[in-house]
């Protein structure tokens, strides 16, 4: 096992690379970033004063090298934008996102595990094509349309829940479903797939033949065996959380880090675009880690060589 996790490290930190290496080619793909932050209005010697002062004169390798420096330290550089260094800002607006996405997951296991597990049990049910069908959906319509609806719903017509913010449950309450919908679906789908197959081994038969409970035999035998694949995907839509709450954060005004993402492309502040890239890859990266270690804690009969 250790062995595995110095390895996985070891290739955590070449993705890594590789993320800033992608991002910063991309960003400096846009154009002159000294035409892109300063006034059009800019005198040409200024401009000229300001690009060799930044560095953007030196080669790429040498822009790229001095960027993943910082990048090591967690310095990204300077807002200009904001006037504020580009982490620090990131950091400030990262608790809100964790926030919003927390709040989501509880919401997606609260659904989507009872979902899944009822559906398997009442195959071919009324419930079933129910939780079905609403499952479907919630993987078929797009974040931005679905809060967009829930809006005019509740907040325009019914005046219910307030439209943006971050003051107070209640404005947490409608981009945390809307977050949170999609990744539920996932789970339901995938963990009633996976219980109609291990509810179909011999080892539930004799199980039953014995005895127990069929709320010990659903649980204890069935559900634990039916985790591994839905575990898999459930580390995926974790990290995923924090790429849709771009979207979410951006529909309903929330101040996290995906929302500043957005603002920060639209204002050609590259500092923070590749700072909070950088955030969202290393989360995406280590909870993918995790999930991996808890295969063996879930399945002693997994191991790592």
């Amino acid at each position: 096992m250790g062995n595995y996790i110095l390895k996985r490290l070891i290739q955590s930190v070449i993705v890594l690379v590789g993320v800033t290496l992608v991002v910063f080619l991309v960003l400096h793909l846009a154009g002159d970033p000294v035409l892109l932050m300063l006034p059009p209005s800019t005198p040409l010697a200024e401009a000229d004063q300001f690009r060799e002062a930044m560095g953007f004169n030196d080669p790429f390798l040498v822009q790229y090298l001095r960027f993943l420096k910082g990048a090591v330290t967690f310095n990204f550089g300077h807002s200009y934008y904001y006037d504020e260094p580009a982490m620090k800002l990131v950091l400030e607006r990262l608790p809100a996102t964790l926030k919003l996405s927390g709040t989501a997951l509880l919401i997606a296991l609260m659904f989507g595990i009872p979902a899944g597990i009822l559906s398997a049990i009442k195959r071919n049910s009324a419930f079933d094509a129910i939780v079905r069908i609403i499952a479907l959906l919630g993987q078929c319509i797009p974040v931005f349309a679905l809060g967009l609806i829930m809006i005019i719903v509740f907040s325009v017509k019914l005046r219910w829940l307030p439209a943006s913010g971050s003051e107070g449950f209640r404005t947490l309450i409608m981009p945390s479903i809307c977050l949170g919908i999609f990744t539920s679906a996932t789970i339901t789908r995938l963990l009633r797939s996976s219980m109609l197959e291990v509810l179909g081994k011999e080892y539930i038969d004799v199980a039953k033949a014995k005895g127990l409970k069929k709320s010990r035999v659903i649980l204890k035998h069935a559900f634990k065996n039916a985790l591994s694949p839905v575990l898999t995907v459930f580390g995926l839509q974790v990290a995923a959380l924090f790429g849709g709450s771009v979207i979410t954060e951006t529909v309903f005004s929330w101040p996290g880090i995906g929302r500043l993402a957005v603002q920060s492309i639209y204002s050609r502040d590259f500092m923070v675009v590749e700072a909070v890239v950088f955030i969202m890859a290393l989360a995406f990266i280590l909870v993918n880690l995790v999930v991996d270690i808890c295969y063996s804690l879930l399945n002693p009969r997994i191991k790592y060589q």
